[in-house]
Formats: C-alpha cells, structure tokens, sequence
C-alpha cells in the first residue's frame, strides 16, 4: 500500500505547517466566528458496468480485485478514513447508488444528490455533504445532450449546488460546488469545449450574487483533459483563443492531429442560448426610440453588426479565477503527478477547481482583491507513474478504482 501524505500550503510558512494534522485537532483550525473550515473530495470510483465494457484496461488486474463486491468495501473505508465535508464522486452507477452506496453515506452522516446520465448510461455524478457543516440551497443538474443541437449528442451531465455553511456566530456567503465528468472521445474537442461552457453558464447562474459578484467556488470533477491542454488553460486563464485549433489537440489526451478538423467559430450554435462569456444569453430586443416606433435602417445594421461580430469571434471567456489544487508536477523533480493509471495510460484528468483569494494585480503585494476567494490549506498527495505500477497499477487490493481521490482543506475568511 502506498502511503499519500498531506502538503500543507497555507501560507507557506512553518506555523501554519502544523496546522490540519493528522489527528485533525488543532484548535486554530476549527470554525470560529470569522473563518470556516471544510474538505473536499473528488474521486471516480469507476463504474462495474464500464470496467466490464472496457475489460482490456484491467488485464494487469487479478480477477478478485475487479469485482463490485470486492471494490465497494475499499471505496467506502478510503471515504470514511478521509471523511471529506464533501464529496464529489463520479462514475456512480445507478443501481449500486440507490442500493449500496447512498444508504452507506447517509449513515455516515451525509446528505446526498445524484444527476445520472441521459440515455441509456447506467451511471451518474453525485454531490454529498456533511449535514454538520451544511444546508442545502438549491440543487442544479446540466444535461448536456440536446436534441436540437447535432454537435451535442452525448449524455455526459454536470451538477451544481449551492451550500450553506453552517456556522457558529457569523453570516457567511453560500459556497457553489459542481461536479462534473466531460466526455472522454479525445477527438471531440468541440463537444468538451462545448459541455464545460454549459457547466460555466450554470455555475455563474447559481453562484451569482445580488451584489454582482460570485459566492466561493469548488469545481470537481473528471474532466478528461491534461495539465497545459487548451481545455485546462481556459479555465485556469478564463479566456481561450481556439482559431485554428484542431479538435484533437483541445484535451491533450492525444498527441497526434493528423487530418483533423480545425474547431468552427463559433463552436456551438447560436439556439444553445450561451455566449462566447460562457453566460446565458438574455434574449433583449434592442430598446430605440424612434418617432414613428420603428427601428430605422441604419439602427437595424447596428444591431445585426454587433451580433455578427459577437458570433465571429474566437475567443472564449469567462468571470471566475480559478486555481487548481494540485500543480500536476513534482517540484523537486518535474516529474508529473497521476490521478488515473491503467492498462492503456497514466495522466491527470481529474481536478478540484476553487476560486482563489487573489493578490492585487496592481502590485499591492499581499492585498487581496477578490472577495469570497478560498484559501487552500492543504491537499492529499498524488503519485507518479512509477508509484502506481510498483502495487500493480490501478485498481489493485488497496485502491478499487482506476482513479485516485483527490482530497483539499479550505478555508473561508469572512
């Protein structure tokens, strides 16, 4: 079994190295009136019935160790010995939820919510939180197969809810959390693209404040796309040039892009009702007063300009700073960290995304500018490549999915 240790990155500085230990009871730490405290997990547990469709990745596996009956027991002891406030879980299969693995998280104290895939897909993501640390605002799912759009014909599905945190003394925001598992088709870029800027839309739906700004955000999930992609880069940058990207080369997943189209501008049609901003479009009329109440020629040509110039360009956008809560490298040795290994690759595509307390760009240093960031405190470990295969790849006795859970501490200053 391989031992994951915490790295603790608040402040970077040795009194706060002491803090989130592993017996959890540093009395700094603990939700006073003006912070509060909370983890969060995301992990594929992978699905019995894709590993059975897909029995070629496991051939380094022994038989014993790939069955449901083996595996959920593991899953559930890592769950419980981590104890996440939440968990954003991936690959849930339906009937293993309602029969097994619901019942079990509720007993462990957790409220939880479950988006299955459209279609015939017999899985699902799932959003659960502690009832001691949370009450639940709203509950959001994202279906990103459309039947009126050709280009989004795939059952992948996204999840967002927004939490309220308890605490003792003090009004907090409400904290967003969306889980999400994009499609994997390394050639389909477009349709990737496509399902994040709807997830994007939601989220900035549901964690849109009346004050115009956005309440704290957790975005897990399995996003089948590497570290430094195209796909990455736009949610770490909020902004993504895609002119004469080939669709293969969005994910990263695949080096090759031979023969491959070029992504169309814009990517999605104009009815998908979501902006090169990533927000959904208020359908305005535009408001001219004219004598006679009839917009006159050259004011149409404007409108029609305006909106033409909007759909031609390139650019994609969006509002939130987000970071990640790994840094995909080892950075004593560049080597790079794994979140899933099996028998056909071993990469990063599994993420927690959180929006950051940002330093003040115009070089105040330590000044923060963003209200409502997160302040990660720490982060379970992830391995390399050669970790993994030295107990025999993914999943083996220890580990029952082909994924690893990653695993954050946050904080939110009030």
């Amino acid at each position: 079994m391989i031992k994951r240790n915490w790295e603790y990155v608040c402040d970077h500085n040795k009194e706060n190295a002491k803090i989130l230990g592993e017996e959890n009871v540093d009395p700094r730490c603990e939700d006073s009136e003006n912070k509060f405290d909370f983890s969060v997990m995301s992990y594929n547990i992978l699905s019995q019935d894709l590993l059975e469709d897909n029995s070629h990745l496991y051939r380094h596996c022994r038989r014993p160790v790939l069955h449901w009956s083996f595996r959920f027991p593991n899953i559930l002891k890592e769950i419980k010995h981590f104890d996440a406030d939440v968990l954003c879980l991936q690959e849930v299969q339906e009937d293993h939820y309602g029969k097994e693995i619901r019942p079990s998280l509720e007993s462990l104290g957790y409220h939880c919510e479950y988006k299955m895939r459209t279609g015939r897909k017999p899985d699902g993501c799932a959003i659960c939180f502690k009832h001691s640390k949370f009450s639940l605002l709203s509950v959001n799912p994202v279906e990103f197969y459309r039947r009126d759009i050709p280009l989004l014909d795939r059952d992948n599905i996204g999840l967002v809810l927004l939490l309220q945190p308890k605490m003792p003394c003090a009004a907090s925001p409400a904290i967003c959390v969306a889980n999400t598992h994009l499609l994997y088709n390394p050639r389909r870029g477009d349709i990737k693209l496509t399902q994040l800027a709807m997830l994007l839309a939601e989220i900035s739906s549901v964690a849109h404040q009346r004050d115009g700004s956005f309440c704290p955000i957790v975005m897990c999930g399995d996003f089948n796309s590497v570290p430094g992609s195209p796909l990455y880069s736009f949610i770490k940058e909020g902004r993504l040039n895609y002119e004469g990207l080939a669709i293969g080369k969005v994910s990263g997943q695949e080096q090759s892009s031979r023969g491959q189209r070029i992504l169309s501008i814009p990517i999605w049609p104009p009815n998908l009702g979501i902006s090169q901003n990533c927000v959904y479009e208020v359908q305005q009329v535009p408001k001219v007063e004219t004598s006679d109440g009839d917009l006159t020629q050259t004011q149409l040509e404007k409108t029609e300009v305006l909106v033409t110039a909007e759909k031609l360009s390139s650019s994609l956008q969006h509002h939130f700073s987000l970071s990640s809560v790994y840094s995909h490298y080892f950075p004593d040795t560049g080597i790079p960290e794994v979140t899933t290994c099996h028998s056909r690759s071993a990469i990063t595509v599994d993420y927690i995304f959180y929006s950051a307390e940002k330093e003040d760009v115009a070089g105040h240093p330590g000044a923060v500018a963003l209200a409502g960031g997160l302040k990660l405190l720490a982060r379970l470990s992830l391995l390399t490549e050669e970790d993994l295969w030295t107990v025999n790849g993914l999943p083996n006795e220890n580990n029952s999915s082909d994924h690893l859970p990653l695993l954050a501490k946050f904080r939110l200053e009030l």
